[in-house]
């Protein structure tokens, strides 16, 4: 097998994750100058309202409509011209939102990038699990979440540092440096070949499947990987079928579900509120821009060690160590606005990150790309990704207004009532898929 080379290919495409973890995070440090900025604007007469769903959240439905549409350039044009078209989409977005003024013009181009950002959770995951092999694919596919998390950390050091040595209109720069790894990326992806499994399932193409898997497997297996692809369930299913037939029910609730936790975790509200989450809870500014930097520390960290031992422990014991450490770590977050208990909520909120970057930060993506069929894989991750992104963009938007109406205390003790259920879904619902192949998973999952 070469293993270097199907590394380097697996990173290349999961570098869209850095664009990812950068993109959504590097508004964390502007987002509380911009309000300023443009504290005139309302929405049904709320400042807070404009801000959260517009200025902070048109980024987010950008990623709703990329998750929702990116399943068709996948399928059509193939995994990695998709991946061009979100760099490029990544690099328009940082450019044209740094250099305006008015804040409608910035929420356009903040969603342009956002149609990345949904569209890489979709192509980017696809395209590694398409290309690894059974036995190293779920850190493979991990690399993706690693590259989101080192894009967020990237992002909150940047802040940082900018916000220490740029004294007027540092927003622009937090914002507009994302052009350069974004370009840099957009190179990188002419590097790596299509997907084999595309090849075969959507362009009838066997000759070029055969030349990749060639590159990966030794001579003496590429004929059986050929096989199973070639008789895998799209032989004996109509390519054109809805991806809601009753025979993918399980799938789907899987997928959804996976999905709907994740967010109800509070994450998203966190990454994008941390600086607003520290000053509330009564840290100087100082102190607030270390603190962020400090879950971008955190939430690096952690994720090496679930991409290190995702393919030895499972999906399933990493979603159980996340649930447990959830529902600690978020009620006594809650006790601790509650009770006026400020220095505790840092260390808490790193912890906190860990969970999350262990659990369900390293195993929601290379979930959803292994549950589905080969001929439904892009229309079941963009299923998966839509239901994460609607509820990532809805979630983050109100933490402003919630925080003002019933406080911190109450938001994080919901996201800890939330965490309970996820750690019954695990326990009940949610199957191993370590070391299987996609087709094996295919016949274990599937109503035939």
């Amino acid at each position: 097998m070469n293993a270097k080379k199907v590394y380097f290919w697996s990173i290349a495409g999961a570098l869209a994750g850095f664009l990812f973890g950068f993109d959504t995070i590097v508004i964390n440090g502007a987002e509380q100058e911009l309000q300023a900025l443009w504290s005139t604007y309302t929405l049904n007469g709320s400042n807070d309202l404009f801000h959260g769903l517009i200025v902070v959240g048109s980024a987010l439905w950008g990623t709703v409509i990329g998750a929702m549409l990116g399943g068709i350039p996948n399928d059509k044009l193939g995994r990695k011209k998709t991946l061009l078209i979100i760099g490029i989409l990544y690099t328009i977005s940082a450019l044209g939102s740094a250099m305006v003024s008015d804040p409608w013009l910035f929420a356009i181009f903040r969603f342009i990038g956002g149609l990345g950002v949904g569209a890489s959770t979709i192509a980017a995951p696809t395209f590694v699990s398409e290309i690894a092999p059974a036995q190293m694919r779920g850190r493979l596919v991990a690399l993706y979440q690693l590259n989101i998390v080192f894009g967020i950390l990237i992002a909150f050091v940047s802040n940082y540092l900018i916000a220490i040595n740029v004294d007027t209109e540092a927003w622009r720069w937090m914002i507009g440096i994302e052009a350069v790894p974004a370009l840099a990326y957009t190179l990188i992806v002419l590097t790596v070949p299509r997907s084999p499994r595309w090849l075969m399932l959507k362009k009838n193409d066997e000759e070029g499947a055969r030349k990749i898997f060639e590159c990966i497997y030794p001579e003496n297996e590429v004929e059986a990987q050929l096989t199973i692809v070639r008789t895998s369930s799209v032989q004996k299913h109509s390519t054109v079928e809805s991806l809601f037939s009753s025979k993918y029910r399980v799938p789907l609730m899987l997928a959804f579900a996976i999905a709907f936790f994740n967010q109800f975790s509070g994450i998203n509200a966190l990454l994008y509120y941390a600086r607003r989450i520290f000053s509330e809870a009564g840290l100087g500014d100082d102190a607030v821009f270390l603190s962020t930097v400090g879950v971008g520390i955190a939430n690096f960290i952690f994720t090496i060690i679930g991409v290190l031992i995702i393919d030895r422990v499972g999906r399933k014991k990493l979603m159980y160590i996340g649930s447990f450490g959830y529902i600690i770590t978020l009620a006594t977050t809650s006790l601790a606005f509650f009770n006026g208990w400020s220095s505790i909520i840092p260390p808490a909120l790193f912890l906190f990150i860990g969970a999350h970057a262990i659990g369900q930060g390293a195993v929601i993506w290379v979930f959803i790309s292994e549950i589905f069929p080969n001929h439904l894989r892009s229309k079941g991750q963009s299923f998966g990704s839509s239901v994460h992104w609607w509820l990532a963009a809805i979630i983050p938007a109100m933490v402003p207004a919630l925080f003002t109406s019933i406080g911190a205390g109450w938001v994080f003790a919901v996201f800890a009532i939330f965490m309970v259920f996820q750690l019954l879904f695990v326990w009940r619902f949610m199957p191993e898929t370590k070391g299987k192949s996609l087709e094996q998973l295919e016949k274990e999952l599937i109503r035939q």
